[in-house]
């Protein structure tokens, strides 16, 4: 009866946690009443964004110093006003070289780092368990994925690479979140359930105050009643 005036008012029991590993994937896309996905799904971005950055740095910087070092070798025969032109001259092909392969190399490292941690955290999160295997199967399927242009050989060869990529990253995680002393899995089950038990306290709160207010009007309405019975 008091799920049913809930019901009725508006508003229904809250869902439980889910079980299902299905169920727990579908949440990671989806946003809650704020309007803010869950840690894992801004985790894999703010890795991709990094991942990114650190792959532009790594391939812009070397092709920085190469090309303003092949300008000044292609230039000695040109002239130039002064030295401070020949200089800026220089420094903008090394800036476009520095745009051009440092973002062949982020692009690159960034998909790589997202589909790793998409994999990777989707099998946790649908198995509710972090092991090496989550990480290395990850590892595996990028490295394969990013070699498989190169036919059976390259598919093999990628597959390897991104397994043995996969089981140390893994592992350092893993090892990290021990040192925490609570892990991905422990607190994202202790939060749903902390959450879950918060809905159900406000649910039953305001379940209370719908059947006072449901049994104040009906004696309200039955006081009329009663006073026209008697006087008949």
């Amino acid at each position: 009866m008091a799920a049913e005036a809930g019901a009725e008012a508006g508003f229904g029991r809250p869902a439980p946690p889910p079980e299902s590993g299905w169920e727990r994937l579908r949440e990671l896309w989806r946003r809650d009443e704020r309007q803010r996905y869950p840690e894992e799904t801004i985790n894999i971005i703010k890795a991709s964004f990094v991942a990114g950055l650190a792959g532009w740095v790594y391939g812009g910087l070397p092709a920085f110093r190469h090309g303003r070092k092949a300008f000044i070798e292609r230039s000695h025969g040109e002239l130039f006003q002064n030295r401070a032109d020949a200089v800026q001259a220089a420094h903008r092909a090394g800036l476009r070289s520095f745009i051009r392969y440092g973002w062949r190399w982020s692009w690159r490292v960034a998909a790589f780092v997202t589909i790793f941690n998409s994999v990777s955290t989707g099998l946790s999160v649908y198995r509710n368990k972090t092991t090496i295997s989550n990480f290395a199967s990850a590892g595996a399927f990028t490295g394969a994925l990013f070699r498989m242009h190169l036919g059976l050989q390259g598919l093999a060869g990628g597959f390897m690479f991104g397994a043995a990529f996969g089981i140390p990253a893994g592992g350092l995680l893993i090892v990290m979140q021990k040192f925490a002393g609570e892990t991905w899995d422990e607190r994202r089950n202790r939060e749903r359930r902390e959450l879950y038990e918060q809905k159900l306290a406000e649910w039953q709160s305001r379940l209370s105050v719908t059947e006072v207010l449901g049994q104040m009007e009906s004696n309200t309405q039955g006081g009329p009643e009663m006073e026209r019975a008697r006087g008949l």
